[in-house]
């Protein structure tokens, strides 16, 4: 028995990747983003503008998890 496979309805993925987008242009992200290429300039992160895109991006899912988290206990 293999393992089932699961692929999220095409409306989900693209509901994600509009949300994503938004963020990405959002201006707290794109300071957020900028403020973590010079950190990682000064530090000699390798890819600096990859990974601070990809740190910001993590930053502001992990935030709304988290509010989405408190919400849900407090309701």
């Amino acid at each position: 028995m293999g393992i089932p496979k699961f692929d999220p309805p095409e409306e989900e993925i693209k509901k994600l990747l509009s949300h994503i987008a938004m963020i990405c242009l959002s201006e707290e992200f794109q300071s957020l983003k900028l403020e973590l290429e010079t950190i990682y300039n000064q530090s000699n992160v390798e890819n600096v503008r990859l990974t601070a895109f990809q740190d910001a991006l993590y930053a502001f899912l992990a935030q709304e998890e988290d509010e989405q988290s408190y919400q849900s206990h407090v309701y």
